[in-house]
C-alpha cells in the first residue's frame, strides 16, 4: 500500500465562535440545591447577538470554558459528600427561589386576533400565581426521526433541551431503523444523567398513514403524529412533540407548564402559523387545506394525550382526512393539513400558545411580528427546505444562535441533577465503581482511566448505502484518522472503490468542519459506501485502537482490510483481494492476508502501475519497503526479498513486533483500547491473532502485465498510526 508522503499539514480547528457570551450561564450549589440559568435572549439588544471575533475574545471563551470543566469536575467530587445543612433563614429563602421555574404568562400573542376568534385561549392575567414543574417532575418530549441527515440535525435540537433543562427528559423517538441505530449508540455513549430514551419503529406505523397522499418533503413520517395516541405508552398523559428542525432558548419546562393553562376540552396546544400559507393568498390558485384563520404550525405541539384517547382521536382525524381528501386529493404540508382540518372543525380542542414558542422560518413567514413584539424568544424553528439559507430580516442572529448549539461540546452536558432520585444506571454505576477503585497516586493512572473513558459515538454522520455482494467476498477498507489526516480522504476513495469504515476523532466544532468538507467535495459526494463514524474528543489521549474498534464493528462485509489513513492502496487491490478470498478459502479457514507495504521519502510521486515499475522504484531508491530505516522489524516477516521473485501467496511466519496491515475476517479479534497514542497497538493485535492461530499469507496482487504489489509511502509519523 501506499501512503502520501505529504508534511503533517495540519486543518486549523474553528474555534468556538458564534457561542453567545450570556449563554455561559452554569451549575452552582446553593445550599445543596442544584440549578442552572437560563440562556437569556433578547434579539432586539444587539449586544446579544454579538459575535466573538477578535483573538482575545477566543482566549477568555476558551479559558472560561477550561474554568466551566474544573468546575464541574469539583462539583461532582462534591455530590458524594453529605449535603450540608442550611444555618441561615436567607438560605432557604434562596433554595426555594432556586427551585422555582419563572414561567411566563400565555397573554402575550401574535398580535394577530384573527385565528383567536371562535378558539378559547386559557389565558390568565398576569398576577395570578403562575403554576410551576416539580422540580424533579420528567418531561416527556416525542420526536419523528428517519434516515441519516435527520439523525444528524436531531443532535443539535437535544443539545439546545439538555443545555437549558432542570428536570430530568424522557425522550420518545418514532424512528426509521437507520435513526434508531444512530441515535442508540449515540445516547449509551453519551451517557447523560437524568435522560431516558425508549424507541418506536416507524416501519410499523406506516400502514396507519401510507394512504394519505402527501406532497410534502418529509414523507410518509411527516404524517406520523397523527398517530402518536396509539404509539406511545397508553399510561402517558401528555407529550411535547417537537420537529427535528427545532432550537430551544430557554428552559423546555418552561412549555411543559402549559398544560396546567388547559381548560375545558383543550387537548392541542400549538402556535398560530406564521405565513399566509393557510389564508390562500400567496399565489393565484393556491388553494390550501382548510385551516381557522392563519391556522396552526405543527412544529412544536402539546399533546394531552389521555385526553385525546378519550375524544377518539384516531377517528376523528381518519375521518376528517377522508372527507377532505375527496376534493383536496392530497396534503401539501402533511399532518399539519389535517390537524388544521380537525381544528377547524372543532376549535375548542386548541390551546393557542404564544408566538414565541414556535417561531417559524421561512421566507414567506411574518414571524418578525413575533419578535418585534416579544423579545423573550423561546423556539426557533427552520421550518423551510432551505433552512438556514432562509430569507429573514434577522437571520444571523437566528443562525447564530443555532450555530452555537452545532458546535457546542456536548460533553459539558454530562451534568447531574442534583437533588433528584433518579432510575439507576447500572452501566454508569459500575463505571463509576470501576474508575473509584484505580489509585490515582499510580503514575500511570491517567493511561489507566483513559480504557474506561466511555467516548460520544456518532456512528453514520453522513448518508450511507451499500448493497451485499452476492458471492460473500467483499472487503471494507477500515481506518482511524483525526482532523489532521482529513486531505487523505479523496485520495483513498479514488485508489479504493469498495466499501470503506472511518473513524474520526474530532471536536463537535470539527464534526461540523469535516461536514462542510464533504458535502463540498464531488469525490466523497459521489460516494455512498462510505461509512463515517464520529468519534467525540475527550482526555487528553489518542484512543488509536478504540477508533479502529469503532470502524471495525460497523463494517457489513465478510471481510475487512485494516489499514491506516495515510496509505494508498494500489490501484485494484479491493478486486484482487475478493479473488484471494475464493483462491485461499478464506471462508473457511481463519487466514489473514498480509499486504506488503511501502514507503517514499518524497512529497510527489509516480504511483507504480504494476509490480515490474514497483520493483524499479526499489532498486533506484525512489521507495523503500515499509519503516525500513526506523523499526525494521516491524515488516522484516513479510520477507520482501522471497516477494520479489514470488507469483502466488506464500506462508509468513508470526515473529516478535510484527506489524503488518492485513485482511481478515469481520470476526477477528478487536484490538485492545488500552493502546493509545503511538506504538505497539497493532503489534499487539497481530500477536493475538497469532495466538489464536490466524496464519498469515503475503498477498502477491496479479495486474495486467504480471505481478504487482500493494506499496505505500509516508514520510512521517502521526498518532494516528
Amino acid at each position: 500500500m501506499l501512503g502520501m508522503c505529504r508534511g503533517r499539514r495540519k486543518f486549523v480547528a474553528a474555534s468556538l465562535a458564534l457561542i453567545f457570551i450570556p449563554a455561559l450561564t452554569w451549575l452552582y450549589l446553593s445550599s445543596a440545591n442544584f440549578t442552572v440559568k437560563p440562556l437569556p435572549l433578547s434579539p432586539l439588544d444587539p449586544q446579544s447577538s454579538v459575535l466573538i471575533g477578535a483573538a482575545a475574545e477566543h482566549q477568555d471563551l476558551e479559558l472560561q470554558l477550561r474554568d466551566v470543566e474544573e468546575h464541574n469536575h469539583v462539583l461532582r467530587r462534591e455530590i458524594s459528600l453529605p449535603p450540608r445543612v442550611p444555618t441561615h433563614s436567607s438560605h432557604h429563602s434562596n433554595s426555594r427561589q432556586g427551585n422555582q421555574l419563572h414561567t411566563h404568562s400565555t397573554e402575550e400573542g401574535t398580535g394577530d386576533s384573527e385565528a383567536k376568534k371562535g378558539v378559547a385561549s386559557g389565558n390568565s392575567s398576569d398576577c395570578v400565581p403562575q403554576p410551576v414543574v416539580n422540580k424533579c417532575e420528567t418531561i416527556h418530549i416525542a420526536i419523528v426521526c428517519a434516515g441519516y441527515n435527520a439523525s444528524r440535525d436531531v443532535v443539535t435540537l437535544v443539545k439546545s433541551v439538555l443545555f437549558h433543562r432542570r428536570n430530568p427528559l424522557h425522550f420518545h423517538f418514532i424512528t426509521d431503523s437507520i435513526a434508531r441505530k444512530i441515535l442508540a449508540d449515540l445516547f449509551h455513549t453519551w451517557m447523560v444523567p437524568a435522560v431516558h430514551v425508549n424507541f418506536y419503529d416507524a416501519d410499523e406505523l406506516k400502514s396507519e398513514v401510507s394512504w394519505i397522499p402527501n406532497k410534502h418533503y418529509s414523507g410518509i413520517y411527516g404524517l406520523m403524529k397523527l398517530v402518536l395516541t396509539k404509539t406511545l405508552p397508553s399510561d402517558l398523559q401528555k407529550v411535547i412533540v417537537l420537529d427535528t428542525d427545532i432550537t430551544f432558548a430557554t428552559d423546555i419546562a418552561e412549555l411543559w407548564v402549559v398544560f396546567h393553562k388547559f381548560k375545558g376540552q383543550q387537548v392541542l396546544g400549538l402556535v398560530e402559523n406564521q405565513s399566509d400559507w393557510y389564508l390562500g393568498n400567496l399565489w393565484k390558485n393556491h388553494r390550501p387545506w382548510p385551516a381557522l384563520g392563519r391556522g396552526f404550525n405543527t412544529g412544536v405541539i402539546l399533546l394531552l394525550l389521555d385526553r385525546l384517547r378519550k375524544l377518539k382521536w384516531e377517528q376523528m382525524w381518519r375521518l376528517t382526512a377522508e372527507r377532505e381528501l375527496m376534493s383536496m386529493l392530497s396534503t401539501s404540508l402533511a399532518d399539519q393539513d389535517i390537524f388544521n382540518a380537525v381544528i377547524k372543525q372543532n376549535p375548542f380542542l386548541v390551546h393557542q400558545l404564544p408566538c414565541f414558542w414556535n417561531v417559524q422560518l421561512s421566507d414567506h413567514t411574518r414571524s418578525e411580528k413575533c419578535y418585534k413584539d416579544v423579545s423573550d424568544l423561546k423556539v426557533i424553528h427552520w421550518n423551510s427546505p432551505k433552512k438556514l439559507r432562509v430569507k429573514n430580516k434577522h437571520v444571523e442572529f437566528f443562525r447564530n444562535l443555532y450555530l452555537t448549539f452545532l458546535e457546542y461540546d456536548g460533553n459539558l452536558l454530562r451534568r447531574e441533577l442534583f437533588g433528584c432520585p433518579s432510575e439507576t444506571d447500572h452501566n454508569s454505576e459500575n463505571l463509576q465503581k470501576t474508575l473509584s477503585e484505580l489509585d490515582e497516586d499510580d503514575p500511570c493512572y491517567e493511561f489507566r482511566r483513559e480504557r474506561f473513558t466511555v467516548h460520544r459515538t456518532h456512528v453514520y454522520f453522513l448518508h450511507y448505502e451499500y448493497e451485499p455482494a452476492l458471492d460473500n467476498t467483499d472487503v471494507t477498507l477500515v481506518a482511524q484518522l483525526s482532523m489532521d489526516r482529513l486531505q487523505m480522504l479523496e485520495a483513498i476513495c479514488k485508489h479504493w472503490e469498495g466499501p470503506i469504515s472511518l473513524a474520526l476523532y474530532l471536536s463537535d466544532a470539527e464534526a461540523q468542519q469535516f461536514l462542510r468538507y464533504s458535502q463540498g467535495s464531488e469525490v466523497l459526494m459521489s460516494r455512498s459506501n462510505v461509512g463515517y463514524h464520529i468519534v467525540y474528543k475527550e482526555g487528553q489521549f489518542y484512543p488509536v485502537n478504540l477508533l479502529r474498534n469503532v470502524a471495525m464493528g460497523q463494517v457489513n462485509t465478510p471481510y475487512m482490510f485494516l489499514s491506516d489513513i495515510d496509505f494508498l492502496p494500489m490501484y485494484g487491490l479491493y478486486e484482487y483481494l475478493r479473488k484471494s478470498v475464493v483462491q485461499l478459502d478464506m471462508g473457511n479457514t481463519k487466514k489473514a492476508l498480509v499486504v506488503p507495504a511501502f514507503e517514499t521519502l518524497r512529497y510527489r510521486l509516480s504511483f507504480p502501475k504494476s509490480k515490474a515499475e514497483l520493483l524499479s522504484q526499489l532498486d533506484m531508491g525512489t521507495l523503500f519497503t515499509f519503516r525500513y530505516h526506523v523499526w525494521t522489524k516491524g515488516h522484516a516477516p513479510t520477507d520482501f526479498a522471497k516477494w520479489r521473485t514470488a507469483t502466488t501467496p506464500y506462508r509468513v511466519q508470526w515473529e516478535a513486533d510484527f506489524e503488518p496491515y492485513v485482511m481478515v475476517r469481520r470476526e477477528s479479534p478487536e484490538y485492545d483500547r488500552r493502546f493509545v497514542g503511538f506504538g505497539w497497538n497493532k503489534v499487539a493485535h497481530i500477536m493475538e491473532l497469532d495466538a489464536q492461530i490466524w496464519r498469515n499469507f503475503a498477498l502477491n496482487h496479479l495486474l495486467n502485465n504480471g505481478s504487482s504489489a500493494i506499496n505505500g509511502c509516508r514520510q512521517n509519523e502521526s498518532p494516528n498510526s
